[in-house]
């Protein structure tokens, strides 16, 4: 069979995007959404191990009296037992809908888009998903069959991880190249009640959300603000010696509030007995050397937390191979994000991947930047069945794409419609659940809806056409697999959706714990 070369030679994973309709990148987002900018890392927090001489000594177990004071100290040694959260931020405006995950109309996913639709989204008409040698649903949500975040995730998970997972994909306008959509959900996670034992968030970039897209201004906490991981180095010097650093700080309300309360009960009991600011001082220090030693204790070794030396990771039976590892930036990003966060050393985390701007005149750099993409998600996913931990995967870009319809029919093509320009109509986001006790029941599939022609119904749902309400919407969610979406008004006070029967009709999944993981 003869194949027509393609227009244009599609751009290998790391090469960056030039298009003639934007100007040059002149920001670090843009210089990410364009792929000129690789993420690079610097180890954030200092190391403990040079502390120690003798190696034996720092891993020697706590005497028991310190152990039994590490509660009253605010001291969490396996995260806070809610389920982790793993974002991935495809920075510059990805195709998310109709190629890879399923969009339809009001009836849900299979409530099929027109050919001119699909025509929009890369799609041609011998490749439509109402024909259902195109329609994938071994995840629960539909996936078109030869989408690049599909094949990506079948190469890295067993038959077992996809039959306990399911999700729902969200139709959400949001525009293209800007860093004005607040997309990134983490701290609300973490004021869901998601934490780590050594760090509240985690994010592949230095800025204030942790990836490329803001948070919500709203939920930012500075004090949590997302700690820079985004290879091993990093993971392996996160630990440090925590409130030994400005200790004796008094002017920190909140810290001096929360000591007295750690106080000797007999002593606050005495109305006659005045609490001085020795009293404070002490008890702090007395918290700060626990918690140095308790850190000692769990990761004297630092091969603890290094995702290379974990053999579910990287290796003969590891998710990544060696080489894998050693020779894909994203990979290794991945890897560190996903082993802090699954083993409860982080609440949350968000992974950046940059280059998804890819309106390049054909195909075949979006489908292996996809493909890519796919992998990094499906090793997340993996990981979470070889942990046997719930986990809570989260999907979004900035904009999107749409095509004119021209074929790309080379090797890379693969048959489909040319990536010819920005769209954020064709916008969207979605999310998937694995969970180990089996697949999540879902309500629905597909929260807002599309018209006929691959453009958002901005009247579909709060979410729609308001990446603030979007945001929130994934919060409902989160807290609604754990049982608690009835006190999502609570936590989110003057949020936008509405009352509690509004509510219902945005989650997706049925709850799979009871407020915390077993």
């Amino acid at each position: 069979m003869f194949i027509r070369p393609s227009r244009k030679k599609p751009l290998a994973n790391h090469e960056p995007l030039r298009h003639d309709d934007h100007r040059r990148p002149v920001t670090r987002r843009e210089f990410l959404a364009q792929g000129f900018m690789a993420t690079t890392a610097t180890v954030c927090g200092s190391s403990v191990f040079s502390l120690f001489a003798n190696p034996r000594m720092a891993q020697a177990a706590l005497s028991s009296d310190l152990e039994g004071l590490k509660p009253g100290c605010g001291i969490a040694t396996v995260g806070a037992g809610k389920i982790p959260f793993i974002c991935f931020d495809l920075a510059g405006g990805a195709n998310i809908v109709g190629s890879n995950v399923l969009m339809g109309k009001s009836g849900g996913q299979k409530d099929f888009l027109s050919t001119a639709g699909y025509n929009k989204l890369g799609l041609p008409g011998d490749m439509l998903p109402n024909n259902p040698a195109f329609l994938n649903e071994e995840l629960g949500l539909a996936f078109h069959s030869d989408s690049g975040f599909l094949r990506g995730i079948l190469e890295r998970t067993t038959a077992g991880t996809r039959a306990a997972i399911n999700g729902s994909v969200i139709a959400a306008r949001s525009e293209n190249d800007t860093g004005n959509n607040p997309h990134n959900p983490m701290y609300g996670i973490y004021k869901a009640g998601a934490n780590g034992s050594l760090l509240s968030l985690i994010g592949s970039q230095s800025s204030e959300s942790g990836g490329n897209s803001m948070a919500p201004m709203n939920l930012i906490d500075p004090e949590v603000r997302p700690t820079k991981v985004d290879r091993r180095s990093d993971v392996t010097g996160l630990v440090d010696v925590g409130d030994l650093i400005g200790l004796l700080d008094q002017s920190d309300a909140v810290a001096v509030m929360e000591s007295i309360a750690r106080i000797s009960r007999n002593k606050l009991d005495s109305v006659d007995t005045k609490i001085t600011a020795d009293d404070v001082a002490k008890d702090l220090v007395e918290c700060g050397y626990i918690k140095s030693a308790d850190i000692a204790d769990r990761f004297g070794n630092p091969a603890s937390l290094d995702p290379m030396a974990d053999p579910d990771i990287v290796g003969a039976s590891g998710i990544f191979s060696v080489n894998e590892f050693n020779n894909e930036r994203d990979f290794q990003k991945t890897a560190s994000v996903m082993k802090l966060v699954m083993e409860g050393y982080a609440g949350a985390g968000t992974i950046t991947m940059g280059g998804y701007d890819y309106h390049t005149g054909e195909r075949g750099t979006g489908e292996m930047r996809d493909l890519k993409a796919g992998r990094c998600m499906g090793a997340c996913l993996e990981y979470a069945a070889r942990k046997n931990k719930p986990l809570m995967m989260y999907v979004f870009s900035d904009g999107s794409v749409s095509s004119n319809g021209r074929i790309d029919d080379s090797m890379e093509g693969r048959g489909k419609g040319e990536w010819t320009g920005d769209n954020q109509q064709t916008a969207a986001s979605f999310f998937l659940v694995y969970n180990p006790n089996g697949r999540p029941t879902a309500l629905r599939n597909q929260i807002g809806f599309m018209r006929a022609d691959a453009s958002v119904e901005t009247a579909s749902s709060p979410a729609a056409n308001n990446v603030n309400l979007l945001v929130q919407t994934v919060l409902l969610n989160y807290m609604a697999l754990h049982g608690e979406e009835g006190s999502f008004g609570s936590v989110f006070t003057g949020h936008g959706l509405g009352n509690a029967a509004m509510q219902d009709t945005l989650i997706g999944l049925e709850g799979i714990v009871s407020g915390k993981i077993a």
